[in-house]
């Protein structure tokens, strides 16, 4: 199969799909890969890297479209990328198509197949093309909320850890999978006193275990108000596979924080789970609201594309194998992981979504 793999067009974003080795693999096993020209220069790979094993490069996006069979990227297309695409190409990236009607009309007008990274789901529920970029966001929440709480960003001037003769901070995560555990491990390890709303016991007792100074609750509506009250840094991290991200604080909620607060929505892709959450981009990524600020990125791996590459790449290729060899159809996960084809939405999740 002749498999494309174009430069990243979201704004900001460094990632690539696939890096040298994985892409030399492919062509060791028969493929014919395509590369557009310096795409994997911001995540530290040159053409040259590629082209020394086996792989070619095209030299803008029109041609690589026009050679791949099936495309395989980072990001959804936008509209760049949408004028490109054809009916006979298999698409395989992250769509995010809860979140975006429009994306999803266009999809069906133009008629291919669509197979999101996100729905791709194992029979115990895993998502196995998730959970990297899951784990980076949420160590990203941290990182970022701890930096946007020191005064000359805005902040209260806070510092999360603390040391003796002061508080500690005070970080509340919504969900405890792959990216609120992340979220919760990373602040915990830092010195903050950390709640982490969970309705699995399994997870909440994973929790627990990180330290004596995270808290594992269920997300009662008038304990979630309470704790959300006390933060410093609220984290949203909640997921229903596929579909839009339920509304975990509203804005009443907000207005009992403390001005200079913050709050991460890593599950802004799907739509955001706060009630005043809306896209930003690396460029512009925060806002504020109810005196509180915003960040809510919709590609946050992205900036740290040398790490997110690899380990995206490391969780895709064998699904970029199985799709590539043409009989991808009697596998289960990647059944899931369609989200439109031929016109129609296949994917559960999206079925009733107005357009």
């Amino acid at each position: 199969m002749r498999i494309g793999v174009p430069k990243e067009t979201k704004t900001l974003e460094g990632r690539v799909a696939l890096v040298p080795a994985a892409a030399g693999d492919l062509v060791k096993r028969g493929h014919e890969v395509w590369l557009e020209q310096g795409a994997g220069l911001k995540s530290g790979f040159r053409d040259e890297e590629y082209t020394r094993l086996g792989v070619h490069i095209a030299p803008d996006a029109a041609a690589l479209y026009e050679k791949g069979e099936m495309i395989v990227k980072v990001k959804e297309p936008i509209a760049g990328d949408l004028a490109l695409l054809r009916k006979d190409h298999l698409l395989f990236c992250y769509l995010h198509l809860a979140a975006e009607p429009m994306l999803t009309k266009q999809l069906l007008d133009i008629g291919l197949t669509g197979v999101a990274f996100e729905t791709v789901e194992l029979p115990n529920g895993d998502l196995p093309l998730l959970a990297p970029m899951s784990v980076i966001a949420g160590k990203i929440g941290v990182q970022v909320g701890t930096h946007l709480l020191h005064q000359p960003m805005g902040g209260k001037g806070k510092l999360l850890g603390g040391l003796s003769a002061t508080h500690r901070g005070k970080v509340v995560v919504f969900g405890a999978g792959r990216a609120g555990g992340a979220s919760a491990a990373l602040a915990a390890a830092g010195g903050a006193n950390v709640t982490v709303f969970e309705m699995r016991e399994d997870r909440m007792d994973e929790m627990m275990r990180l330290g004596n100074n995270v808290t594992a609750l269920y997300p009662y509506h008038d304990v979630v108000a309470r704790e959300v009250a006390s933060a410093d840094l609220v984290i949203g991290a909640v997921l229903i596979t596929g579909a839009k991200a339920p509304h975990v604080m509203t804005r009443e909620m907000l207005r009992d924080m403390e001005d200079g607060s913050v709050v991460v929505d890593i599950a802004i892709d799907q739509g955001g789970c706060f009630e005043t959450s809306r896209p930003t981009t690396w460029k512009e990524p925060t806002y504020v609201e109810e005196g509180v600020t915003h960040f809510c990125v919709t590609n946050m791996p992205g900036a740290v594309p040398q790490t997110s590459s690899q380990a995206i790449c490391a969780a895709i290729l064998p699904w970029v194998n199985k799709l590539a060899s043409g009989n991808w159809r009697d596998n289960p996960a990647l059944i899931r992981g369609i989200n439109v084809e031929g016109g129609r939405i296949v994917h559960p999740a999206l079925q009733g979504m107005a357009l």
